[in-house]
């Protein structure tokens, strides 16, 4: 499975921005989707997951700001970030994992750096 990521950039505070990625195998066979972020000195942390029958979860910094989504005629996961600060600024990766033969296999996107700044 390949994860091609885009939409990161430079923002100012307060702007939004667009996360998308496309995943090279059907949503459908997908166990798990979601986002994550890793700034400079800082352990990789789970921004967004949803998981395959359940619900979507969101780490607590996200406070209502972003939005995870799914688009199965695209294989596309994206997420939407509003309201954003200089503490989102970190490289973000979007992850899924799938099952195979009674084993769950990840992949990770290539990542796309996220600047907040005035």
């Amino acid at each position: 499975v390949q994860l091609q990521a885009s939409g990161g950039g430079l923002v100012q505070p307060g702007g939004s921005l667009r996360l998308s990625c496309i995943v090279s195998a059907s949503l459908h066979s997908l166990n798990r989707m979601g986002w994550y972020r890793q700034a400079p000195g800082s352990q990789r942390e789970m921004v967004a997951e949803m998981t395959d029958g359940a619900g979507t979860k969101y780490a607590e910094f996200v406070e209502g700001r972003f939005t995870f989504s799914r688009d199965f005629r695209k294989n596309t996961v994206s997420l939407q970030m509003n309201s954003l600060k200089p503490d989102d600024t970190a490289v973000y990766y979007c992850h899924v994992d799938q099952k195979y033969e009674g084993n769950y296999f990840e992949y990770w996107g290539q990542g796309t750096q996220v600047t907040v700044s005035s």
